[in-house]
């Protein structure tokens, strides 16, 4: 029974498996495109998900375990670099999609390496063709069943096969991209860069916290982790964990040590630069 298509009922207490989403998100559009899309409303489409029930060795660890093994084999051959998180639900004509299009293109000139992101559509996508146009590699690890129309399919829809890898546990795509952004040598360019997201791109963003605040990512050296707080979409959660900071629930200061809160693409790379200590002409890069 795996992959039936289900269409349930919208009516009581059932999930809605019908899932409303731009037409603009069912194509991705070209590079030539991107650059003249901005704002304009986007016409909307039903689109019936398809449920996939093959569960096959989910409660196998020694699987898991294979498919770790598999996302460090692809790290090892494509070279470890930036980690993209960011929503899989953003349409390419939303601002937050070019500008994180911009700073994956402009991320990948300066530190000269790999991009790495869930290999999804949304921000994780312009992060990728961003890289791409830079003329940088690229890698992916994609999860099976993605939040939007993409999660048909184990196939990226343009990346080689060789570039990235589909996992069927979140577990280890997770160990993936930890470890795509590990420091081993000093001269190691890597980089954690969170966009606007929702509930996965939060839980990446704290889990990866939780490991750098507690020493245990398993980088020889520190690795900058960037919250782009772009139109102040994460102000409430800063406002919120500045609470936590009020009640005892961390100690002062304690996130602002492990991370980097950037409002724009400008300050993002002004900081990488100077955390990595090169001299670049940023005014010149975002033009």
């Amino acid at each position: 029974m795996a992959g039936v298509l289900t269409c349930r009922s919208l009516v009581g207490n059932f999930r809605r498996d019908f899932e409303f989403l731009p037409v603009t998100q069912i194509r991705t559009p070209s590079l030539s495109q991107l650059r003249i899309s901005r704002l304009h409303p986007s016409p909307r489409v039903a689109v019936c998900r398809k449920e996939s029930a093959d569960f096959v060795g989910r409660r196998s660890s020694s699987e898991v375990g294979k498919e770790i093994q598999k996302c460090y084999e692809l790290i090892a051959r494509l070279g470890r670099g930036v980690v993209y998180l960011g929503s899989s639900r953003i349409d390419p004509y939303h601002p937050h999609y070019i500008q994180a299009f911009e700073l994956g293109r402009e991320i990948a000139k300066l530190l000269d390496c790999t991009t790495w992101t869930g290999a999804g559509p949304g921000l994780m996508d312009a992060a990728t063709k961003g890289a791409l146009e830079a003329g940088k590699p690229v890698g992916g690890l994609k999860i099976g069943r993605e939040a939007t129309e993409w999660i048909a399919s184990s196939i990226h829809p343009y990346l080689p096969p060789e570039t990235y890898l589909t996992c069927r546990f979140f577990s280890a795509r997770k160990h993936g991209l930890v470890d795509a952004a590990v420091r081993n040598c000093d001269s190691d360019r890597t980089a954690i860069v969170a966009f606007p997201g929702g509930v996965g791109t939060l839980d990446e963003i704290f889990e990866i916290l939780a490991l750098i605040q507690l020493k245990r990512i398993g980088s020889k050296f520190p690795v900058p982790f960037i919250l782009m707080n772009y139109d102040s979409f994460y102000s409430r959660l800063l406002g919120f964990l500045d609470d936590c900071e009020h009640y005892g629930a961390l100690s002062k200061g304690e996130l602002a040590s492990v991370w980097k809160i950037c409002s724009d693409n400008h300050e993002a790379l002004a900081y990488l630069a100077e955390f990595y200590g090169l001299s670049t002409n940023l005014d010149y890069m975002l033009n």
